[in-house]
């Protein structure tokens, strides 16, 4: 296809995302952790259910280009954010923490979403990512991987921008309860890697955590991007644990090399860029604004893929599609609360 039938969809795309980006700057929203991501597929649902059908025809391929190439492009340059040298600051108990965080809530997703609530592999699986990792980003990291659809992405990030949102104003709540504050371990370090290891986007940990204090707002930071960095080996794993399940009953084994086939090549490419950031700061290859710019681009690239999923859902297919996408959503919410509260006191009381 030519780049110039992408090319009104990409514009319209990139307009979304100039806005989403320009509107996140405003003190109330930045200040109540709304990150340019959240805007872009909020203006692109209300242009996609208001005057996009009239445009549609134009805009349509770059808009599917937004979603898939623009998407995996900006998953990619996303890693410029993470360091291993980040990791290792919260210790082995915040990376204990943060791995059973990542792998009970993808697990807990996926067993109530699809048994319980009856829903569809996709769904529960964009569900758990966002929960379990880093919101909106996972979700759409997820997508190209699960199979899901515009409509599965956006309720989705719906419900983890909601409970989200919740959660950024319920965890400072908590910290003003002695009884809760004490039972964490650390003070308000420990509370600190408490909010990084359950709170669902980076913004709205960063949020929650400059409410409780400046000691608990680097740790919450830091917890919260060793989550984010896990991102990398759960899309290796689920990309090999689907392959393996859609061979169930065509063969009873597969090979590692089969396998490792089937993982998209943007995950590699994102652990790639991780590495690359990782020797940077000690090699000082790249200066520390041209970093800055890769991750400024990395946000730009993902609301312009945020703002494309919002132009291709409509409200009644979200509206038949997020019942109980949302309610599992809520399930997953006390169970970070609840249970990573419980997690947060015997690890950190244990190793912290």
């Amino acid at each position: 296809m030519k780049f110039q039938e992408k090319l009104p969809g990409l514009v319209l795309a990139a307009v979304i995302a100039g806005v989403a980006q320009w509107g996140a700057l405003n003190p109330w929203i930045k200040a109540h952790g709304f990150s340019p991501l959240t805007i872009a597929i909020v203006l692109g649902l209300i242009i996609g259910n208001t005057v996009y059908p009239r445009m549609a025809a134009q805009a349509g391929p770059g808009i599917g280009f937004s979603r898939q190439t623009i998407l995996r492009t900006g998953v990619v340059l996303y890693g410029f954010r993470l360091t291993l040298q980040q990791v290792a600051t919260v210790g082995w108990a915040g990376v204990l923490i943060d791995a059973v965080i990542v792998t009970c809530t993808v697990i807990i997703a996926y067993q109530i979403g699809t048994r319980w609530l009856k829903l569809d592999r996709a769904s529960a699986l964009l569900v758990g990512a966002g929960s379990a990792i880093c919101g909106a980003a996972a979700v759409l990291a997820t997508e190209p991987v699960a199979r899901g659809k515009p409509e599965q992405v956006s309720v989705a990030v719906a419900g983890v921008v909601i409970f989200g949102t919740i959660a950024m104003f319920l965890y400072p709540v908590l910290y003003t309860i002695a009884d809760v504050r004490d039972f964490i371990p650390g003070g308000p370090h420990g509370f600190g890697v408490y909010i990084g290891s359950t709170i669902h986007e980076v913004a709205q940990v960063v949020a929650a955590g400059r409410q409780v204090g400046a000691e608990a707002a680097g740790p919450a930071l830091i917890a919260k991007m060793t989550r984010v960095f896990m991102m990398a080996p759960f899309l290796v794993g689920l990309a090999m644990w689907m392959r393996g399940r859609s061979e169930e009953g065509a063969t009873s084994q597969m090979s590692a090399g089969k396998a490792l086939a089937s993982v998209p090549t943007f995950a590699f490419y994102f652990v790639g860029a991780v590495l690359l950031n990782s020797l940077n700061t000690t090699m000082g290859w790249l200066e520390p604004t041209t970093i800055d710019k890769l991750f400024n681009l990395a946000v730009f690239l993902l609301s312009m893929a945020m703002g494309a999923l919002g132009l291709s859902t409509h409200f009644g297919t979200l509206r038949r599609a997020g019942g109980k996408a949302i309610v599992l959503t809520a399930i997953l919410f006390v169970w970070l609360v609840v249970g990573g509260g419980l997690l947060n006191h015997y690890v950190l009381g244990l190793l912290g």
